[in-house]
């Protein structure tokens, strides 16, 4: 015995299952990253899977430390919620950046105009 405290069989699989969700949901993330064919598309697949895969492995360890301590611990939700907000700003930042760069050099990969808004009927 190591002397560390131990987890109930039902957090134990709890966290297991939610660690390796988030594990396999980054992996399908970061294989559309190298999958998908063009910038705007490999932009998004690592986002998503970025922000949920971390997002089910921080319930697994907000669950973990939870129990093992017996009280709620908070210090996941300001790591999720400072992913859930950087994520998507940076994804835009980057897309904006691709785009105008895309325009001035004319490469015929993006748009020479934003469309026009459409009106809701």
């Amino acid at each position: 015995m190591s002397g560390a405290p131990e987890l109930p069989l039902w957090a134990a699989l709890l966290v297991s299952f939610l660690v390796l969700a988030g594990a396999s949901i980054t992996l399908i993330g970061a294989v559309g990253l190298l999958r998908l064919p063009d910038f705007y598309s490999r932009t998004h697949a690592p986002s998503l899977g970025a922000t949920l895969g971390v997002g089910c492995i921080l319930v697994g360890s907000m669950i973990t430390f939870s129990v093992l301590q017996s009280r709620f611990l908070v210090h996941e939700l300001l790591i999720a919620t400072f992913v859930t907000i950087t994520t998507p700003v940076t994804l835009m930042l980057l897309a904006r950046a691709a785009l105008y760069r895309d325009r001035v050099e004319r490469t015929g990969s993006a748009p020479e105009t934003d469309p026009e808004p459409t009106e809701l009927r």
